[in-house]
């Protein structure tokens, strides 16, 4: 039997294939631009020649926890601490915090994961802290966050004692427009006080500390500490058995209204001067009764504004969008506000 033979292929020579004409109706190539890490004119300086601040769509994710120094510290918190850190290379200044709670590692991953999302929920608001970089490590969580020159309000109102209606209404402006960016993303902050509102020395004031998780807030609720932080909580987190374990977007709304009329009468207004803050007198004061009222000598817009924030009912409270066209933010609409007068006694 024959066998098949293959056969064999005969070669083209010459042959050629002619290049397709380039549609003129599409635009002329042009290269790539250069990664912003790569830029040959990128020198991390400024125009006038300060160091940039970094921002977090370029320093995202080039932060590394061994890449920080610690100079100093900022302060203690009931989570833990914070510190004022730099970047060996590049010379950025952080603020960094660590949460030095003991958690199950279990709750510890969550933790991170949560702050994770909600970090990049608010990376594009000029009115939030920004985070450029959560860390879990030996029991600690560590943040990496924007550094905030001008201190906390806290700070602004233990150096001046009160704060005038009309510095009040440009923190006000700014914190509410925070506030709208995080309930618009579905996220409530939890823990609205004036500790948490920074300023730096131009002339913003931002919000710290967004989404409290469920678990921290749980674990702080153990300790003396938080005693501090439930002041300033609305009546339906304060007793959530009352009110069917509900809370939302208004709760900050309560916290927001306790510290502007804390700045305006330079004391914890649920409270006499001086009186101790301990868990049954603040459920008392909070729950049981009528919220704390403006100062007398206050402007009508302003006690109108507190009036509205501190509604012990949530569903009667407004929303930070509402607020941001009340009448006393509206009397000082246009006018140049700086904030310089409110850091000149702080040792910055």
């Amino acid at each position: 039997m024959d066998v098949p033979v293959a056969k064999e292929r005969r070669s083209r020579k010459g042959l050629k294939l002619p290049i397709p004409a380039r549609d003129s109706g599409f635009a002329k190539p042009c290269p790539l631009p250069l990664p912003p890490s790569l830029h040959p004119l990128d020198n991390g300086l400024s125009c006038n020649g300060s160091r940039k601040q970094p921002s977090a769509s370029s320093e995202i994710r080039d932060v590394c926890l061994d890449d920080l120094e610690r100079l100093d510290l900022l302060g203690r918190g009931s989570s833990g601490k914070v510190y004022r850190a730099r970047h060996k290379r590049n010379g950025n200044v952080y603020a960094l915090k660590i949460i030095q709670q003991q958690h199950d590692p279990g709750v510890r991953k969550h933790l991170v994961k949560e702050m994770e999302i909600s970090r990049r929920f608010c990376a594009n608001s000029p009115y939030v802290v920004q985070c450029y970089g959560v860390f879990e490590r030996g029991g600690e969580i560590s943040l990496v966050l924007e550094y905030m020159d001008g201190g906390t309000l806290a700070n602004v109102l233990a150096a001046q004692r009160k704060i005038s209606e009309r510095y009040l209404a440009e923190v006000t402006r700014q914190v509410l427009k925070g506030l709208m960016y995080l309930h618009s993303n579905k996220i409530v902050h939890r823990d609205i006080k004036p500790s948490n509102l920074l300023i730096n020395c131009r002339q913003q004031v931002k919000i710290a500390d967004f989404g409290v998780s469920t678990e921290l807030a749980h674990t702080l609720a153990q300790c003396n500490s938080f005693v501090g932080t439930c002041a300033y909580m609305s009546p339906e987190r304060f007793d959530p058995d009352g009110n069917g374990g509900h809370y939302d977007c208004s709760a900050d709304i309560w916290s927001l209204g306790l510290t502007l009329l804390e700045c305006a009468v330079g004391h914890f207004p649920c409270l006499d001067p001086g009186q101790k803050a301990d868990w049954p007198t603040l459920m008392w004061v909070i729950c049981m009764s009528d919220p704390p009222s403006p100062p007398a000598d206050a402007s009508p817009e302003f006690q109108s504004f507190i009036r509205s924030c501190l509604q012990k009912d949530a569903v009667q409270r407004p929303t930070a969008s509402w607020l941001l066209n009340h009448p006393f933010l509206k009397n000082y609409e246009g006018q140049s506000c700086s904030l310089s007068p409110l850091l000149e006694r702080l040792q910055l």
